[in-house]
């Protein structure tokens, strides 16, 4: 199936139904498929072929993801554009993608223009929201565009996402990602998550659509479902929506569930239409995924994936959570769930050899769901996928029951005194602690070690606790080698606009004129 073949399955099961929420106005299947349609038949009209870029710079909103769905109904490839990021590296991102068209909602105008003179590439630009001297607003460019849907040729190996990878690491890799993909993952999630009948799910996009949540909402729009946009994760509107939507799925990074944790009388809240609580993206505090369970009920559900493989590498369903009828051991709550059945995962070791299950190496992929490559960027595919396998980059082991952990990236390992110290081992020490609210453990210099653990710490608002006290937590739990030998508190750690803690940020303050060897 092609991407945008999902999205037209829910038109054809529900077209008179609800498939968008957003505010007070609520979008039909019908009225979204037509406006799809007409961007689609107007980027034909425009010269714009198969597999061209272009992107859509916008918060969460119904009419900008109408816009992708536009894109893809005329066999292009989207570019995601995150709203929070720099405008540079949004520059950098557009014209290094070789973007030909830009729909941007007002509120980025301004900014848009400034860079402009720097995206020569770029040959229609498109305002989704309003008017302006350089740019028609999306309705009157695709006024009296067809409302029907385009035939369009299309191979499965077409590029339908552009996606920026590697930010945190340097300058941002193009992660080119087919329908092939997308089929793989979006089969995967519908048999890890199903649904009974005619039930019709209400998915709650409040994460950034450009990522994670934008793609979690087409398997829900596959089945004839409504999608609930927020335009940012705020946890008093997040709450409100779920209770007078009767959201039954969403998607949350951890940093967003521990600040839904912390809302006085959140237990209280009516959660009871909620079936899936997906939680992923970064690493979660098994303490805080335990209460997360005591809130919300026995719901949440784990998952693995990166931009090279999207989000179905692996799930830890609600069901596995628990064993018996009690909740499952805090080994099992650690792991990121089974590899899913479309696709190979295996441990390997330094000369790409397959290891013996319970040994740790990179964790790596085979399958239709892996990337097609790096765009214009032959060398790095050829480094990150080799014989077919998508090396993740990713530390980890499959243990006796098949379930897969993540113990570190393969560049945040610490080696100290010869030792490989795996930082998330730490921090889910640390995170346990009542006081804590999260914390990320680094390697700085040492002239002894070579590296020392470090812990940077944020802390719950009213909470105390000293550095002694986490430093001898870890020393009981994990023995003095892996205990850090610093502790610094924060205000808060430094997050990208996705939430994951970034840090290559924190290293850098520490290895200024030095090299790391990982």
């Amino acid at each position: 199936m092609a991407i945008i073949d999902y999205f037209d399955r829910g038109l054809r099961i529900n077209p008179r139904g609800i498939a968008y929420i957003q505010g007070e106005r609520s979008y039909s299947f019908r009225e979204i498929g037509e406006l799809s349609c007409r961007i689609a038949n107007g980027l034909l009209a425009e010269g714009f072929g198969r597999e061209t870029k272009g992107a859509v710079w916008a918060d969460n909103d119904v009419t900008a993801w109408s816009c992708a769905l536009g894109l893809w109904r005329a066999g292009m490839a989207y570019i995601p554009v995150n709203g929070r990021n720099a405008p540079e590296e949004n520059q950098f991102i557009l014209d290094a993608f070789d973007c030909e068209v830009l729909f941007f909602q007002e509120a980025f105008a301004s900014v848009i223009e400034t860079l402009r003179p720097r995206l020569p590439k770029v040959r229609l630009w498109v305002c989704i929201d309003a008017a302006l001297p350089w740019a028609p607003s999306l309705s009157t460019w695709s006024e009296g565009q067809a409302s029907s849907a385009p035939l369009i040729d299309y191979d499965m190996d077409d590029v339908v996402t552009l996606s920026a990878t590697g930010g945190t690491t340097g300058a941002p890799k193009g992660v080119m990602n087919a329908h092939r993909a997308y089929q793989a993952y979006f089969a995967q999630f519908m048999m890890a998550f199903p649904y009974q009948g005619d039930e019709r799910p209400v998915n709650l996009a409040a994460a950034p659509m450009t990522h994670t949540a934008g793609m979690l909402s087409l398997p829900c729009t596959a089945r004839g479902g409504t999608v609930v946009v927020l335009p940012k994760p705020d946890p008093a509107a997040l709450i409100g929506a779920i209770a007078k939507h009767r959201v039954t799925e969403l998607f949350l990074p951890p940093t967003v569930i521990y600040r839904l944790l912390d809302i006085p009388g959140i237990g209280k809240q009516d959660f009871s239409s909620l079936k899936y609580f997906l939680y992923g993206a970064a690493p979660m505090s098994v303490e805080k995924l335990k209460r997360s369970i005591e809130v919300f009920g026995p719901i949440m559900a784990g998952g693995y994936g990166q931009t090279e493989a999207p989000a179905s590498i692996s799930y830890l369903t609600p069901a596995e959570h628990f064993v018996g009828g009690e909740l499952a051991s805090d080994e099992r709550l650690s792991s990121v769930g089974r590899p899913n059945p479309l696709i190979r995962v295996e441990i390997m070791g330094e000369h790409g050899e397959v290891l013996p299950q319970g040994e740790t190496g990179e964790i790596c992929v085979r399958g239709d769901l892996v990337m097609k490559g790096y765009y214009k960027a032959p060398d790095k595919t050829a480094e990150a996928i080799v014989d077919g396998w998508l090396h993740t980059g990713d530390i980890g082991h499959l243990d006796a029951e098949g379930y897969l952990h993540i113990t570190d990236r393969k560049k945040d390992m610490i080696i100290s005194g010869g030792f490989n110290v795996y930082p998330s081992e730490i921090e889910q020490v640390i995170w346990s602690h009542p006081a804590v609210q999260d914390c990320a453990v680094i390697g700085v210099p040492d002239e002894k070690w070579g590296e020392a653990v470090k812990a940077v710490v944020e802390l719950n608002a009213g909470y105390e606790v000293s550095a002694d006290e986490l430093v001898a937590l870890c020393k009981q739990k994990l023995g003095s080698v892996k205990a850090p030998k610093s502790v610094e508190f924060v205000a808060a750690l430094p997050r990208s606009p996705v939430g994951k803690v970034l840090k290559k940020d924190l290293r850098e303050q520490y290895w200024q004129g030095q090299q790391r060897k990982i």
